[in-house]
């Protein structure tokens, strides 16, 4: 299979190039190098370092793996060099991650969320038009969030992407059963991109037969894969600091170095989570089960538990030793939710979760302990942090 995967030098791009690469596909990466530029600018940094792509691409063919070809264009902004790529390696399949991922980042400044809107918009409409113009038949995946459907308690299971529904007709008589898109709720501008992306993916699937499938996943964590374990040259980002550093693994480096645990608001948040070697296997399933030119877009809930914010706490405070500080919330949502959530898909792909418990808390705890001297404390925690306990 030939692969193109935009945003191929992120958190969740670079093991997916390794892992389908692994599997003996034709990779081919696309990035602008956009988030190392947000680091920059916002003076952050991973905790463990990150080679160059063309360093990441040259270690992974030393140590056997296949060529992994890097491509640098902004997919937002320049659709024919994106076009021209796509005419010219013809991929079966595109992955696409070329999208600003941070939800504290979008709800920063109104540049930020400004950039984040046009950004993710426009990469996603151009893939597809660069797909249609083209006549490359590819099948287009497109990494979505579970948080299209909001964070309101609902009462019952999200499906996944489609409800059933019967219409009342004027004297109350029933309707023949029929599926609708599940409405959607967004709480900050990036997961406002990801209902317009899939609003665009519709477009297109309806009106050009684009064949394409949304993950709305949840909040990723881990930061090894089996691939990046080979060379440190093939490491992947561990992000610890408030604006991309997502709950999981920033607990673990909170945890690595006895500080408190910060929890925001009331901790009653529920959040869905996967973990990144899942994530890589409902990736490789998505696109082993294709839909069929004219079908409208597959949606896979792509969590493998949900979990209360402060019962996460409680297990890296337990495993660890350290406090549970709980700050006011820098963030506007809901401060309690239930979330259930249909996620059939995720284990029809075979994925076995890797779950949240002691065990898997304490080898995060200890990856985050070898790194503990290139933690920055002030990234740690949000600025006007009190803690109250």
């Amino acid at each position: 299979m030939r692969v193109l995967i935009l945003g191929g030098d992120g958190y969740c791009g670079w093991p997916t190039a390794l892992r389908l690469s692994e599997r003996g596909g034709t990779v081919a990466i696309v990035d602008n190098f956009s988030r190392r530029r947000i680091d920059l600018e916002q003076d952050i940094d991973s905790l463990i370092p990150i080679a160059l792509p063309e360093e990441r691409c040259a270690a992974w063919a030393e140590t056997g793996g296949g060529p992994i070809t890097f491509h640098k264009i902004d997919v937002a902004e320049d659709f024919d060099a994106l076009a021209n790529l796509v005419a010219e390696f013809r991929p079966d399949a595109v992955v696409h991650f070329a999208e600003q991922r941070s939800v504290p980042y979008s709800m920063m400044s109104s540049a930020a969320g400004r950039y984040t809107i046009r950004n993710n918009l426009m990469a996603t409409i151009n893939i597809a038009a660069a797909l249609v113009e083209t006549g490359v038949d590819a099948h287009l995946v497109h990494l979505g969030s579970i948080g299209v459907y909001g964070y309101e308690t609902l009462g019952y299971e999200v499906p996944e992407g489609y409800l059933k529904v019967r219409r009342v007709g004027p004297k109350g008589q029933l309707g023949p059963e029929q599926e609708m898109l599940h409405p959607f709720n967004p709480v900050s501008k990036y997961h406002l991109t990801k209902v317009l992306d899939h609003l665009g993916l519709a477009y297109f699937a309806a009106k050009n037969g684009l064949r394409a499938t949304d993950l709305h996943q949840g909040t990723v964590w881990g930061v090894t894969t089996a691939e990046t374990r080979r060379d440190p040259r093939l490491a992947n980002r561990f992000d610890h600091d408030t604006i991309y550093g997502t709950v999981v693994n920033r607990f673990a480096v909170q945890a690595a170095l006895g500080k408190p645990i910060s929890v925001y608001g009331s901790g009653e948040q529920t959040r869905g989570f996967i973990h990144i070697e899942d994530a890589l296997q409902c990736i490789e399933g998505a696109l082993a089960t294709p839909p069929r030119a004219g079908e409208r877009v597959k949606v896979v809930n792509q969590i493998s538990e949900s979990r209360r914010i402060l019962d996460l706490a409680h297990i890296f405070a337990d495993v660890s030793g350290s406090q549970i500080a709980m700050l006011e919330s820098p963030r506007s949502e809901p401060e309690a939710n239930e979330l259930a959530a249909r996620n059939c898909a995720v284990f029809n792909f075979g994925v076995s979760p890797t779950l949240i418990n002691r065990e898997s808390v304490a080898e995060l705890i200890d990856l985050a302990r070898d790194r503990a001297s290139a933690v920055d404390l002030a990234k740690l925690y949000p600025n006007d942090a009190v803690f109250a306990g």
